[in-house]
């Protein structure tokens, strides 16, 4: 049953990112009627301090990093290919929801084939993500 919730609520998170388009996005629009407003998600800062992003490093994202099938480069950021379990998934599902916590400039989207052959997550953001996503998480 666990198992159930958490592939419902991962293809969930898949629709919904799925659907986000940037010219969509009344938060962005720039009408007569609107001012311009800043977009605070493009700023590059994570609200870890320097003793727990450490740790995270140490923890999950190495266990991430050794999981990782495939890399390939975006435009805005990465693609990375896992196996298509649903240990992985979970382990997936966890990483996205505790560092769109901390990175809230990211954007995440999980690709997950129905054979249950891989797993497909993407991490984009704005200019500087791709080098942060480097150099910071180091996948």
């Amino acid at each position: 049953m666990k198992s159930a919730l958490l592939l419902f609520l991962a293809v969930m998170l898949v629709a919904c990112t799925g659907q986000h388009d940037e010219h969509m996005d009344v938060s962005k629009s720039n009408t007569p009627d609107t001012p311009a407003t800043k977009d605070t998600d493009s700023v590059l800062a994570c609200t870890l301090t320097s003793s727990e992003l450490q740790q995270r490093k140490e923890t999950v994202l190495a266990s991430l990093k050794k999981a990782v099938l495939e890399r390939k480069e975006l435009q805005d950021g990465f693609t990375f290919r896992f196996d298509g379990k649903d240990d992985m998934l979970d382990q997936l599902t966890e990483f996205v929801k505790s560092e769109r916590s901390c990175c809230s400039f990211f954007k995440f989207r999980l690709t997950i084939d129905g054979n249950s052959k891989s797993i497909w997550l993407d991490i984009t953001g704005p200019e500087g993500a791709k080098a942060f996503v480097t150099e910071e998480l180091k996948l």
